[in-house]
């Protein structure tokens, strides 16, 4: 019997043991999280994520605020910004909203985030120790992907898992963290890409499939086996006349057929993507309680 895995119900979930954690500090006396968020221009779909995450800040009691610069703002002076939160104590978390106007360089900007704030985990410092297996931040829907399987306690070790994308914000992040010596882990790994002859082949032996590609409704019931494991990241917009906006949002897995032959599967929307902001929060919460060991 297939289960749905329901991100939604775990964000929550995530959401409300962080909110009690931070009540605790709150009546210790301990000081809370705090989460800058800046936005350089505005791009529309920015705006409305940088929003989402203030809020959520909120609602748990975090710390939050929003840096809104104009989209002709200089690189220097954006580093500079940068600069300012690196070292205000206030804030445990610097998230920069990507993308950025072409005349600033994403690289330097992510690396001039110091790598203990670097709660998005795009700092190369975040991505070496993730790959050498090291305590560090993971971007977050790479590690909303795997507390669903821990969540879902959905056995990991010796299974063959499938990457079908190889972006350095999805696919690269979470192939090596499940090849990583650990629990809900410790699985055997093949990244797929556009460059496969026959990515049909691949994906059939998946014992859990990632899909982060980018592309409607992609892998069909035939590419998948039995009792496979599906993991939907992908977030599309498609034309749908009888749908009351004129479009509706899929995954890059055609669900209907896929579900048929599924053990678990992420719908999209309410699968993966609530994971992203949930986990962001707890990178938050994790880089505050490492300021506070340090002090103590």
């Amino acid at each position: 019997m297939m289960v749905l895995i329901d991100g939604k119900k775990t964000s929550s979930d995530i959401r409300n043991e962080l909110k009690e954690k931070i009540l605790k500090l709150k009546e210790n006396g301990k000081g809370v999280p705090g989460l800058v968020a800046i936005l350089v221009g505005d791009d529309p779909a920015s705006k409305i994520y940088v929003t989402s995450k203030g809020k959520a800040c909120q609602e748990i009691g975090m710390t939050s605020k929003t840096e809104i610069l104009p989209a002709n703002i200089s690189q220097d002076e954006l580093l500079k910004i940068i600069d300012h939160y690196n070292t205000n104590n206030d804030f445990h978390g610097i998230l920069v909203q990507l993308p950025l106007p072409k005349h600033i360089d994403e690289n330097k900007v992510i690396e001039r985030i110091s790598p203990e704030k670097d709660v998005d985990g795009f700092h190369p410092v975040s991505v070496g120790n993730l790959v050498i297996g090291k305590d560090t931040f993971a971007s977050c829907t790479p590690a909303g992907i795997q507390e669903l399987l821990k969540r879902y306690e959905i056995e990991t070790e010796g299974k063959h898992v499938v990457v079908v994308g190889r972006s350095n914000i999805v696919g690269k992040p979470i192939a090596n963290i499940m090849l990583q010596k650990q629990k809900f882990a410790n699985a055997v790994v093949t990244i797929c890409h556009s460059a496969a002859s026959d990515l049909a082949y691949f994906t059939r032996q998946a014992d859990i499939l990632i899909a982060a590609i980018g592309r409607a409704n992609f892998i069909k019931e035939n590419m998948v086996k039995d009792g496979v494991v599906v993991i939907d990241v992908g977030i599309n917009r498609i034309d749908a006349p009888e749908a009351t906006k004129g479009y509706k949002i899929v995954g890059d897995v055609e669900f209907e057929t896929v579900s048929q032959k599924a053990s678990f599967i992420t719908p999209v929307p309410g699968g993966v993507g609530p994971m992203t902001i949930a986990m962001l929060l707890s990178n938050t919460f994790k880089s505050f309680e490492i300021n506070i060991n340090k002090n103590i």
